[in-house]
């Protein structure tokens, strides 16, 4: 399997809600290393790593985040590869 690394922006209701906790769950359960940190303009940053397959499948989780989410966009683009151990929350 080769790893390849994903930048992932979330804009919406996402700070507050539990969204980077969440995504950390679900990413460490998904087998995804990286991380996840609030953002000044009210976003969510996400850099993750693993098979293209797991971060597709992390992305459509992000389009809808924890329930208290409001999620209005998600962007996300292919970033270098980093390397993480673990997912973290920053």
């Amino acid at each position: 399997m080769s790893k390849t690394n994903e930048i992932i922006r979330v804009y919406g209701r996402v700070q507050g809600v539990g969204f980077r906790y969440s995504a950390q769950i679900i990413a460490s359960g998904m087998g995804l290393s990286g991380y996840a940190t609030n953002e000044s303009d009210g976003s969510v940053y996400i850099e993750a790593e693993g098979s293209r397959e797991q971060l597709d499948l992390f992305i459509e989780w992000c389009r809808k985040g924890p329930a208290r989410a409001i999620v209005q966009d998600v962007r996300h683009f292919p970033g270098k590869l980093m390397n993480y151990t673990s997912f973290r929350i920053r």
